[in-house]
């Protein structure tokens, strides 16, 4: 499908929400899209489906998008609405609490009722009316989490305040303060407090929201609305790297079925009119691209559903939340579509990426991305981060070394055994049984000048310390002091490739640089690795250790370039070490010294 204009943005939705019509309820309150099951359980995914597709509608509304194509959608979205508010009708959408799915589903009708009036709020009778406000103001008499849900409650006060309902004017301040708390600097929040977790949910959350209040609140809120903007445009200069030329983003934490949303930032900038660093050509570019990308993939079910996985149908790698219908959070991407016509947007010649630097030190992320020449290798390399929250495959999603837009990362399949571990990016140990371990939290992380530096404890008596060490965009370093008072095996796994798709798709190698471990390369299980779904090779430096204090160092190789990966080992990065120091050099240049306990 081209992805070029608006019109073609209005026909790729039309045919992403046109195969959900068989599966209303029979109110049309609810989706039911699928057997599995979030924790909400299925009565609220039904909702959860059904909210999820206005994020695309709405846009398309605001934005004189309807057509006789989307009609039969618009009234069962209305009649849901109706009936879902409505106490008395069999198919009410419930009395919400605490940390209740509902309160997240809630935000986009508020947004509807700030962008589509005409479609979503006019059409009401008083009573309808009256039930619609009833159920929204539940999330003013719910406490949240301290996290991105408070925008929720935020733009549902704006919804209101919008077709002249009452709104709750402390409940919307008590969220806009704590929003504010969770900010730190440069154009970053943070998730939660109680956890270092730089995730998407920066940029299709905190700033996606913020961006939208800014439109909606410039009048009555100019400064908060300004200091929006300007966070949003500090974050854009980090965010910039994790895109890739092709048009993929860089795989990296939760939520991930959540796919194209990874853009939904860039189209949050254009429906704010911010183009002051990046112009629309720029940013139109990255859109169109990321949605072309994404539209190769095998996402969608033989129905035409957004399926749960990444760049396929892949319920191992899901999160407990990711009900059949999560998926079209993805809708949010759409929002540019409430842009009119002749917007400079649409009217806008896509541009490539601008011209990067070979790496961004990302301090706020605990993050080195590094991009090849042509922008077309994305990869960071990463320590520190967790939620705490206990997600799906936590250690997987935040606490490998590296993640890749091209080679993705893997999830765990079983515990016991390399080939169910799926150990890429990462150093496992065992007491020798089959049972491995890798990194999870880190105790410490510092910046050593471009290094990032980590300690982690996969047992109380066993440290390591860990250096990342980037060279270029093809390789990296890293070098591991491991302390310990028991018996090990270890594995540290580079990229994963997949079987028989080498040449095509690219080359992860590894060197051992000090000579104690043994080369290997580990097999491992289908629909581990996020973006191939068959069996994927991992290269892999095998060896033993016992008792004490031991050095590690690694050179990983990574490219999607066919010419440097005929001469990848002649270039390799060497390690010396010179009086207890580690030295680390490439092509004769000395690129980093590493201290440590010897």
């Amino acid at each position: 499908m081209d992805m070029k204009s608006k019109a073609d943005m209005r026909t790729a939705l039309h045919h992403m929400i046109e195969p959900l019509e068989p599966y209303f309820s029979p109110g049309h309150t609810r989706l039911w899209l699928g057997s599995s099951n979030s924790y909400c359980g299925k009565d609220i995914g039904g909702l959860e489906a059904f909210s999820r597709i206005l994020w695309g509608l709405v846009p398309l509304l605001a934005g004189g998008g309807m057509s006789s194509q989307n009609e039969s959608i618009r009234r069962k979205i209305l009649d849901g609405i109706r009936n879902g508010t409505n106490p008395q009708h069999e198919e009410y959408w419930g009395d919400v609490k605490y940390t209740d799915q509902r309160l997240v589903e809630m935000a986009v009708f508020g947004l509807a009722l700030s962008l589509a009036p005409s479609v979503f709020w006019d059409p009401l009778t008083t009573e309808e009316k009256h039930n619609l406000v009833h159920w929204l103001s539940q999330i003013n008499h719910n406490e949240l989490p301290p996290n991105n849900w408070h925008f929720f409650r935020v733009l549902v006060n704006i919804g209101l305040e919008s077709v002249g309902q009452p709104s709750d004017a402390d409940k919307l301040r008590e969220s806009l303060e704590l929003i504010e708390s969770l900010y730190v600097g440069d154009g970053w929040y943070s998730d939660d407090n109680r956890a270092f977790q730089r995730d998407y949910y920066i940029s299709f959350a905190f700033h996606f929201y913020g961006l939208i209040y800014s439109v909606l609140m410039k009048e009555k809120d100019p400064e908060r609305s300004a200091v929006y903007v300007k966070r949003a445009r500090q974050f854009s200069h980090d965010f910039m790297y994790w895109f890739s030329e092709d048009g993929s983003a860089l795989p990296f934490g939760r939520s991930l079925t959540y796919r194209f949303a990874q853009v939904s930032f860039w189209c949050a900038m254009a429906f704010a009119g911010v183009d002051d660093d990046y112009d629309y050509g720029v940013m139109k570019g990255l859109v169109m691209r990321h949605l072309r990308w994404w539209l190769e993939r095998d996402i969608f079910s033989p129905e035409g559903l957004l399926t749960i996985g990444y760049a396929y149908a892949n319920l191992n790698m899901a999160e407990s939340y990711n009900a059949p219908g999560s998926p079209y959070w993805a809708l949010k991407s759409f929002l540019v579509l409430a842009l009119p016509d002749e917007h400079p947007f649409w009217q806008a010649e896509e541009k490539p990426l601008p011209k990067l630097q070979s790496r961004s030190i990302q301090k706020h992320a605990g993050m080195i991305l590094c991009h090849d020449d042509n922008h077309h290798h994305v990869y960071a390399l990463t320590s520190g981060q967790l939620s705490y929250t206990e997600h799906s495959h936590n250690e997987a999603k935040y606490a490998k070394f590296a993640y890749s837009n091209r080679f993705g990362f893997s999830v765990p399949k079983g515990m016991y055994g390399l080939s169910y571990g799926a150990f890429d990016s990462m150093l496992a140990l065992s007491e020798q049984d089959g049972y491995y371990r890798g990194r999870r939290e880190c105790e410490l992380v510092e910046w050593q000048n471009e290094v990032l530096y980590s300690r982690w404890r996969p047992w109380r008596d066993v440290t390591i310390d860990t250096w990342l060490v980037p060279i270029n965009g093809q390789w990296h370093v890293r070098i591991h002091r491991i302390e310990t008072n028991r018996p090990l095996a270890s594995a540290e796994g580079g990229f994963a490739i997949p079987q028989g798709t080498a040449e095509a798709w690219g080359t992860s190698e590894m060197i051992d640089l000090i000579g104690n471990r043994r080369t290997d390369d580990v097999t491992s299980e289908p629909n581990t690795n996020i973006i191939h779904s068959g069996s994927n090779r991992i290269p892999t430096l095998r060896g033993e250790l016992e008792a004490g204090i031991h050095w590690y160092g690694a050179a990983v190789f990574a490219s999607v370039d066919g010419e440097a990966t005929q001469q990848w080992r002649e270039q390799a990065p060497v390690l010396i070490k010179d009086q207890g120091v580690w030295q680390i050099q490439f092509k004769g240049t000395l690129v980093a010294s590493i201290t440590g306990t010897s």
